[in-house]
């Protein structure tokens, strides 16, 4: 997620709702992710860095609140709504599984989300220049770039025929699925390709 969409939410923080400033001596931020924390490390050095460099040190002037659900889409949800019983400030979440959880769980608690997928498509924002409701965020509009990779890959390694793709299902609804492959499927024809896809569900160990 960008340094620079946090120093504009976080730099708005006299906006936040009033009751949640009222209850809380420091302002709380809820940060959701369907991956491990483990996994994720890097990330949340980076996060922590980040709201560092705008003024704000855990522990200091915000508390973070993390929820983890450890490639159990089915649990974003409840850990979701456990954030907002919490009365968090802004919820940060990693992925569109729990961009959505998040978003069914609240609609007045500030949602910053960083995912691949379309937000349009995916049912988060009405439009990307003008979100609406209670969410945004920034994306890499995976979809749309995938074509991209596939033609640096080719440029890469020239003499490969057969190029495998591994693909989560569960990461994304049917819509980033069939947008994604419908791209690539084209992409390779293009290129005198074709794309063996594997799908994969993670499961918990």
């Amino acid at each position: 997620m960008r340094r620079r969409d946090f120093i504009t939410l976080l730099g708005g923080a006299a906006a936040w709702p009033v009751t949640a400033r009222a209850q809380q001596a420091m302002p709380v931020i809820g940060f959701l992710s369907p991956e491990s924390p483990d996994l994720f490390a890097d990330r949340v050095l980076a996060f922590r860095q980040g709201l560092s460099e705008t003024g704000y040190v855990e522990g200091r002037n915000v508390a973070i609140e993390f929820r983890w659900s450890e490639d159990q889409y089915d649990r974003l949800p409840a850990l979701a709504a456990d954030l907002v019983r919490r009365q968090v400030a802004v919820i940060a979440v990693v992925g569109p599984q729990a961009a959505r959880a998040a978003k069914a769980a609240t609609t007045t608690i500030p949602v910053v989300f960083g995912i691949g997928a379309n937000p349009i498509g995916v049912g988060l924002v009405a439009s990307l220049n003008r979100p609406g409701g209670n969410l945004t965020g920034v994306t890499n509009l995976s979809d749309e770039l995938a074509p991209k990779r596939l033609e640096l890959l080719h440029e890469l390694i020239p003499t490969a025929t057969i190029i495998g793709l591994l693909f989560n299902p569960t990461n994304f609804p049917n819509y980033q699925f069939s947008a994604e492959m419908t791209n690539l499927q084209a992409a390779a024809r293009n290129l005198g390709l074709q794309l063996h896809v594997c799908t994969r569900v993670p499961t918990a160990t």
